[in-house]
């Protein structure tokens, strides 16, 4: 009998999350897996439409969910979501930082805009958003945990993806600064670094022949599925990893110990 990624079950009854970049892709599903976890959920992302329409599905599958606007590189925004998540669920015990952008080009060619536009999401709105809510956890006296979604090119390079790569980097090294300044606050900060996952954004180019051989490198010899990380995540959230903190968790089917 092979792996079955869904026979991993832990309840967040009672924990309220806040789910950043959770309109569409990796964040739609975690926010669906909080939910169905038991967790009521908070969903955030610019796209406030989109944050809706995920919101919708959780309640259609008996879920509670509140969608919020938020732009994690705004300090402002990201206050008003994380208090507006506070006053509709009464505290808020779970942060995934999952908001995230990459560009795709020789470092050559990488702008400052570019540059900017990448590391300010990933890395300096994943401190705003973390250092928001380690805020909201502290005032409450709950404590609480975040899950900062890096990725396996944080901890083993690819090319093409420079900015991308030292905002996941800095990401990891941040989640153990995070987890070292605010233990003795009982808050627990992990990093979830996924492999290369399937998803609508990138399934063309796995069909490519260029996809097809990156595949034939990972050693598992598949991609992931988002269904891959729902144990992970609900494993770091949850108090299933309750002495666990500043740890980074590959989930890539074995790619990073794949022969150079």
């Amino acid at each position: 009998m092979g792996d079955q990624a869904s026979d991993f079950t832990v309840s967040l009854k009672g924990r309220v999350a806040l789910v950043t970049g959770g309109s569409q892709g990796l964040g739609a599903h975690f926010a669906r897996s909080l939910a169905a976890a038991g967790a009521e959920v908070a969903v955030c992302a610019r796209s406030r439409a989109g944050c809706e329409r995920v919101v919708d599905e959780i309640a259609a599958a008996g879920g509670t969910a509140r969608a919020f606007a938020l732009d994690v590189t705004d300090p402002r925004s990201v206050e008003a979501a994380v208090a507006g998540t506070v006053a509709a669920f009464g505290g808020l015990h779970i942060l995934v930082n999952n908001a995230g952008t990459a560009t795709t080009k020789a470092l050559l060619d990488v702008t400052a805009d570019d540059w900017d536009k990448v590391v300010d999401t990933n890395l300096k709105g994943a401190f705003l958003t973390a250092q928001a809510a380690a805020k909201a956890m502290i005032a409450a006296g709950t404590g609480g945990t975040i899950v900062n979604i890096a990725s396996i090119v944080g901890l083993r390079v690819a090319g093409q993806v420079a900015a991308y790569a030292a905002s996941k980097a800095g990401l990891i090294q941040l989640t153990r600064a995070m987890a070292l300044e605010w233990a003795r606050h009982s808050i627990r900060v992990n990093a979830l670094c996924p492999g290369y996952v399937e998803t609508d954004f990138n399934r063309d180019f796995f069909a490519t022949d260029a996809g097809k051989a990156l595949v034939r490198r990972i050693p598992t010899r598949r991609l992931g599925t988002l269904d891959d990380l729902t144990g992970p995540l609900l494993f770091l959230a949850s108090g299933a990893s309750a002495y666990m903190t500043g740890a980074e968790l590959a989930v890539d089917g074995g790619h990073l110990v794949s022969s150079l």
